[in-house]
């Protein structure tokens, strides 16, 4: 647990030192973004390993069901995530859309999972994901959203979103959790 712990706290200061140190962030320049990439790539690290693990501490029991629900709101977020980079009608819908993702990823995560580690990944990577919206929506409390492109592009997002869907759950097979029953 103490690794999971670790890698959120990593993952959060690395996101949030823009936010709550700007001026510090900006002593950095260009080299405060590798500081940042290296960081989430440690913080990733330490959250995998760590959750992989932990030992599993029961919390709760979570109803088969909710398995369906995960699977629909994993396709959701793959989509949400999609929009951040599309360029078809979607581009700007949200304004926070990988954060928005983040959130449904680690919800449906959460409704799937009952054991301690679980929740205090997906619990963290929730509570981070809130507190970037509220800080990024303080700081630059005034959001133009962008013009949208082509309806094209947003038929090649959701093929995109389905691939990537397969792939994530493929990787989970592979690691010996079926996400489909």
């Amino acid at each position: 647990m103490l690794l999971i712990i670790l890698g959120l706290i990593l993952w959060t200061g690395a996101h949030y030192w823009k936010r709550l140190a700007p001026d510090h962030r900006a002593g950095f320049g260009d080299k405060g973004k590798l500081v940042v990439t290296v960081s989430s790539f440690a913080a990733i690290a330490l959250m995998v390993v760590g959750y992989r693990a932990a030992d599993f501490i029961h919390v709760w029991s979570p109803p088969e069901f909710f398995r369906h629900i995960n699977n629909l709101l994993m396709l959701i977020a793959f989509f949400v995530f999609g929009m951040s980079a599309t360029t078809g009608r979607l581009k700007g819908y949200w304004r926070h859309p990988m954060l928005i993702s983040v959130k449904i990823w680690a919800i449906a995560h959460l409704l799937v999972n009952g054991d301690l580690a679980a929740i205090i990944l997906f619990g963290g990577m929730l509570a981070w994901a809130v507190g970037s919206v509220i800080l990024i929506n303080k700081a630059e409390p005034n959001w133009t959203r962008p013009e949208p492109g082509p309806a094209s592009k947003d038929v090649l997002l959701v093929v995109i979103t389905l691939v990537t869907f397969g792939v994530a759950a493929g990787v989970h097979v592979w690691l010996g959790v079926n996400p489909f029953g």
